[in-house]
């Protein structure tokens, strides 16, 4: 059975860099057009949208969002998800309809294609240098004041897979504090098992999100880090050992 699961993984691993390829090449003048300004920033996000449902739809995905509480289209948050999967962006895009500004890693900036883009509308932080998070803040802000979400994955990175849920950075909740704006936490149940970076693992089926009751930040200080990023984490890790 082993024999014709790996060509399978290889197979459905280059399907889905064909799947990530194919939209941007077809929207490429309309997404050129998109980044060219930045307060065209909304109308590059709904593109984002469309590519991210035809992706999942491709790889046979049937994702499901469900919400605990309602998003107001004029107001920014700040969105936290668990991180397991390259699929996680194209998740975090369908479920969130809410323009938001990803803050993610350099290392995306090399995929042909999607760096590209990825490099001009996301928030890159190089985790090693103090000089380049502080540039998140700040870059952050602006984001926020145009009007925008931002969105994190607090774990820094994707953990180990036998780890449920790495601890949490505390970068996104000083933010949300800082900018008095909600987290609003989310949980990815299905990622990891559907398309993981284990090269040879995944497979097609039901890919599933939600968004959880926010958390407000107002009244709280810098010294309320800590609680607000522990909190946030407790009701992932409480969703993802409960559920099945």
């Amino acid at each position: 059975m082993a024999f014709f699961k790996y060509p399978f993984w290889l197979l459905y691993r280059i399907w889905f860099y064909i799947l990530v390829a194919i939209p941007i090449i077809i929207m490429f003048p309309l997404l050129i057009i998109s980044i060219s300004r930045e307060q065209w920033y909304p109308y590059f996000f709904k593109l984002a949208r469309i590519w991210s449902k035809f992706i999942l739809i491709g790889m046979g995905f049937a994702y499901k969002i469900t919400s605990e509480e309602k998003l107001d289209a004029n107001k920014s948050y700040m969105f936290v998800a668990n991180h397991t999967s390259m699929a996680d962006i194209m998740l975090m895009l369908v479920a969130v309809k809410n323009p938001f500004v990803f803050v993610g890693k350099q290392e995306l900036t090399k995929i042909p294609l999607f760096g590209f883009f990825y490099k001009r509308t996301c928030i890159l932080v190089d985790r090693s240098s103090a000089k380049s998070r502080q540039a998140v803040f700040l870059r952050a802000q602006k984001r926020i004041k145009q009007g925008s979400s931002i969105c994190i994955f607090p774990e820094g990175g994707v953990p180990e897979e036998h780890i449920v849920l790495d601890s949490f950075k505390d970068g996104a909740f000083r933010l949300a504090i800082n900018h008095h704006i909600p987290v609003v936490p989310i949980t990815f149940y299905d990622n990891k098992k559907r398309f993981s970076y284990t090269f040879f693992s995944g497979s097609p089926g039901r890919m599933r999100a939600k968004i959880h009751k926010f958390l407000p930040t107002e009244g709280l200080t810098i010294e309320d880090t800590k609680s607000l990023n522990e909190k946030a984490r407790s009701i992932i890790l409480k969703d993802l050992t409960d559920t099945k």
